[in-house]
């Protein structure tokens, strides 16, 4: 059987984060809003109607180019895509074809064997989105569109790789990284699930160390990371298979079926010719300063992979939590934030909190779908949770619901636990005084300990906790018990 290559290139759409569109006045946050109430003459195409850029959205791409290592074209300039389709209602979109605001990027991922590779960054331009449809059916099984205009003219930013990964794990890595950085960066809420951090994969297969590539297939309609995973996993499979039986691989765009799992044909891929690219008449040049380059240079937050090594270097934290905090600004920033609480920090303190919002904060967003910028959850509560922890107030369970309850409805640790009775008794004196009365009460379970059955002393605790309503810290009256069954002897 021969042997076979995969070779993939990713092309990311993502929403900037701008207060209007693109090339008008509209707002930009049509999320929630009814449809076709976010539009105007310039967003719905009406002739006679002039663009005008977005001088925001310019600036957020020089930023995440910047953020990528990038070079910034000086002069810039759009252009028109030409294609049909009813989501595009004038017949065209403007985009950059030959000009685009920035290229020569690189970012640095980490491959499954441990060692690091750089995936090269070809472009990166900026574009208006088009409008949504709305695939329907009525009850007689009729299927019917609806376009809602709202999306139509939002700025969107296209990063377009080299085709420089070679399986779905390192796709999956890039995807990531890149992620993080724009969310990092403040370029974009880059969230999947409302559509304003979106991916296509170009894949081809190719014979084991042959220079030429093979016929690229484009994966479109991928709306989570899980997804372009498996579509590439998917792909990958199907081309092997295909040209180990001697059948040819149509260069073509095939959508993604999350439900069955498979890619499916949805029509001949486009060149560029068939676009009809030309400079966009009503638009300018855009003239980049090198001035202009410097000051948003100079705004540049901490990148994720630099924040990663502070947080491995400064908190002791191992690379697998590192990697989990800095993957989302949310969790890193609420890190911190929580961390300043402590005077003295150790590792074992930083890997506390890093657990508490990497797998609770996480159980909870899976739970109930608030993530911990929507909750009631805030630094200095955890922090003092922690502490209590810490001290013995509290046992793991209790602080678990706790946790649950300031997550959803917010409060004081301190006073949720007295409240519901949660409170840790840590003074010996009272634990003891439980012991004696659980020991008088039980001379039979007495007798077969000093027998040899040991096991008895978990019964026995189990009544310590019964007498003290579960609030006996166990870290003090088992070795209490244990010391005064020996006193028996």
């Amino acid at each position: 059987m021969p042997e076979f290559e995969t070779v993939i290139g990713l092309e990311v759409h993502s929403q900037l984060l701008t207060q209007s569109k693109m090339f008008c006045s509209c707002k930009s946050n049509y999320q929630n809003a009814s449809p076709n109430t976010k539009i105007c003459p310039v967003c719905m195409g009406m002739p006679g109607v002039l663009p005008v850029i977005n001088e925001k959205a310019v600036e957020l791409v020089i930023k995440t180019a910047l953020a990528l290592n990038c070079s910034i074209s000086q002069k810039t300039k759009f252009d028109r895509k030409n294609y049909p389709y009813p989501d595009l209602m004038k017949g065209y979109q403007i985009s950059q074809y030959d000009m685009p605001i920035s290229q020569n990027g690189q970012l640095e991922i980490q491959t499954k064997e441990g060692t690091s590779k750089t995936i090269r960054v070809e472009r990166i331009h900026l574009e208006e989105d088009v409008a949504k449809l709305l695939h329907k059916q009525d009850l007689s099984g009729s299927k019917y569109s609806l376009l809602d205009i709202n999306r139509a003219g939002i700025a969107l930013m296209e990063i377009v790789s080299h085709p420089d990964m070679s399986s779905a794990e390192e796709s999956d890595q890039y995807l990531n990284s890149l992620h993080a950085i724009i969310r990092s960066i403040g370029t974009s809420t880059a969230n999947m699930e409302e559509g304003s951090f979106r991916c296509d994969a170009n894949i081809s297969t190719k014979l084991k160390g042959a220079s030429k590539l093979g016929q690229k297939v484009e994966i479109k309609n991928v709306n989570s990371f899980r997804s372009v995973f498996r579509a590439i996993k998917y792909e990958e499979i199907r081309q092997r298979k295909l040209l180990s039986n001697g059948e040819r691989i149509v260069q073509e765009t095939r959508g993604w079926s999350d439900e069955r799992g498979i890619t499916t044909s949805q029509r001949i891929k486009e060149h560029d010719s068939d676009y009809r690219y030309f400079p966009e008449p009503d638009l300018p040049p855009v003239i980049i300063s090198k001035e202009w380059i410097a000051q948003i240079k100079s705004d540049l937050p901490e990148l994720p992979a630099q924040k990663k090594k502070r947080f491995m270097a400064e908190y002791k934290l191992p690379e697998y939590d590192s990697d989990n905090l800095i993957s989302s600004i949310l969790y890193s920033d609420f890190f911190e934030n929580t961390i300043k609480n402590f005077d003295a920090i150790t590792s074992k303190t930083s890997k506390r909190i890093a657990n508490w919002i990497i797998i609770e904060c996480n159980r909870l967003l899976n739970d109930k779908g608030v993530n911990i910028e929507q909750s009631q959850l805030n630094p200095n509560a955890l922090a003092s949770l922690i502490k209590m922890l810490g001290t013995n107030e509290l046992n793991n369970s209790a602080a678990k619901l706790i946790f649950d309850h300031m997550y959803i409805s917010g409060g004081n640790p301190d006073e949720i636990a007295q409240n519901m009775g949660m409170i840790q008794i840590t003074d010996t004196t009272t634990i003891e005084l439980a012991i004696d009365i659980v020991l008088t009460n039980n001379p039979d379970a007495i007798t077969d300990y000093l027998a040899g059955k040991e096991s008895v002393s978990q019964f026995l605790m189990g009544q310590v906790m019964k007498e003290t309503k579960g609030k006996a810290n166990p870290n003090i009256a088992i070795p209490s018990l244990k010391k005064k069954l020996e006193n028996f002897r």
